[in-house]
């Protein structure tokens, strides 16, 4: 939690009944409890979210790439030819490959053969440390496009990326 100087959260006591008699609403103290924890917790909030407009495609097969961004603001395409291919992702903090973090998408079948890849990561990161998303693939038939929008559907990145941190302790 943030260093609350001075108690700018002001609990009230716990005497104090949360709601009115009168209205049902939560009363003053409550309220200004809540209101200044809100804004205490999120004053210190970092977030991003980052996308691309690149198409990748590995060079040779079970090798490990970084996923780049290009812009601020996944799906991975099984391209020509059929039979099963594998494409791993798991992130990477200062260049050392987070343990117990990969995920394996399988595609099968015939081309075009398409899988959304969407994960979680909750990373606990320092002061100048930095992420990559890497990823690693069995044929180099595959590939993370990028979708030119068409009407009515906007544009598909190869790549998103959404950052937030976790205000703690």
């Amino acid at each position: 939690m943030p260093n609350l100087v001075d108690n700018n959260t002001q609990i009230p006591a716990a005497r104090v009944k949360m709601n009115d008699d009168n209205t049902g609403f939560v009363n003053r103290p409550w309220y200004r409890w809540f209101f200044n924890t809100y804004q205490a917790l999120e004053a210190g909030r970092r977030y991003g979210s980052f996308y691309s407009t690149t198409t990748f495609t590995p060079a040779t097969t079970n090798t490990a790439y970084a996923l780049t961004f290009n812009n601020t603001y996944k799906r991975a395409d099984g391209s020509d030819g059929g039979g099963t291919k594998r494409v791993y992702i798991w992130p990477r903090i200062n260049g050392v490959n987070v343990g117990d973090s990969a995920t394996e998408v399988t595609l099968t079948g015939a081309s075009n053969d398409a899988a959304v890849a969407a994960w979680n990561f909750v990373l606990n990161l320092q002061k100048g440390d930095y992420f990559e998303l890497i990823y690693s693939s069995s044929s180099t038939n595959i590939s993370f496009p990028y979708v030119a929008a068409s009407s009515p559907v906007p544009a598909i990145p190869s790549v998103i990326l959404t950052v937030t941190s976790c205000v703690g302790v």
